[in-house]
Formats: structure tokens, sequence, C-alpha cells
């Protein structure tokens, strides 16, 4: 549970890097490398020239939740019903049962009227 409380509060980004239409590097935590294609501008600005870059680079953020509910006052009776079934359950899968459970200990068999086999006709050989 302390697991499921952790994740669903922690933020996190995700860099992706992308050379033309294809993903080429993802990261969590830090920057993308990237691929080594960027394109550098120019150091003059008397160049008139430029070229699109084909590489993109795009950062995801996740976040958490921020608020939890420290408190349990406004459970619903549906809630309650459900909790107390499940820790019924629960509990029950580790009850320790005898080992030489007999469910036919009580039974007797019926009383055999006439030969089955003799009434068939059937004979092992």
């Amino acid at each position: 549970m302390a697991l499921v409380v952790l994740i669903s509060t922690m933020s996190f980004t995700i860099n992706l890097h992308y050379c033309g239409d294809t993903l080429v590097e993802t990261s969590l935590f830090h920057k993308a490398e990237g691929c080594g294609m960027e394109m550098d501008t120019p150091l003059t600005e008397s160049c008139s020239i430029t070229k699109n870059n084909c590489c993109d680079d795009e950062q995801l953020l996740v976040e958490g939740q921020d608020e939890l509910q420290l408190t349990f006052d406004k459970i619903s009776f549906d809630q309650k019903v459900f909790l107390t079934s499940f820790v019924h359950t629960y509990i029950s899968l580790f009850e320790v049962l005898e080992k030489n459970i007999h469910t036919y200990k009580q039974y007797r068999p019926p009383l055999v009227i006439r030969s089955i086999y003799k009434f068939d006709e059937t004979y092992l050989i």
C-alpha cells in the first residue's frame, strides 16, 4: 500500500528526442543527450543561409497527486461493507484446516439387492 501511495504522489519528467519523425532517445529525470545531428547557429550574422533543424526535443511532465485523504471520517456504508467483507475473506484464506477431512465418514452405502453383472449379463474374461 505504501508503494501505491509513493508512486501516485511522485512527479517526474520524460524527455524525448526525435530525429525527423523517429524517436531516438528517451530519458527520465535528466535531459536527453540527442543523436549528435543538431544544427549549430552560425557564428557570424552575415550568413543568410539557414537550414531547418531535423531534430526536435519534447518534454512530458507527469504530475503526482498533491492532496491525500488522511482521515476516514467520510466513508459511506457501501465502502464499510466492502472493507469488512474484504478483511473477512482475506483472513479466512489463512485458516488452518484439519489434514484428514473425511466427508464420507457418516455415509452408509446402499444395500445391494441383486447382482448387477448378472442382471446385465456382463462377465469379465
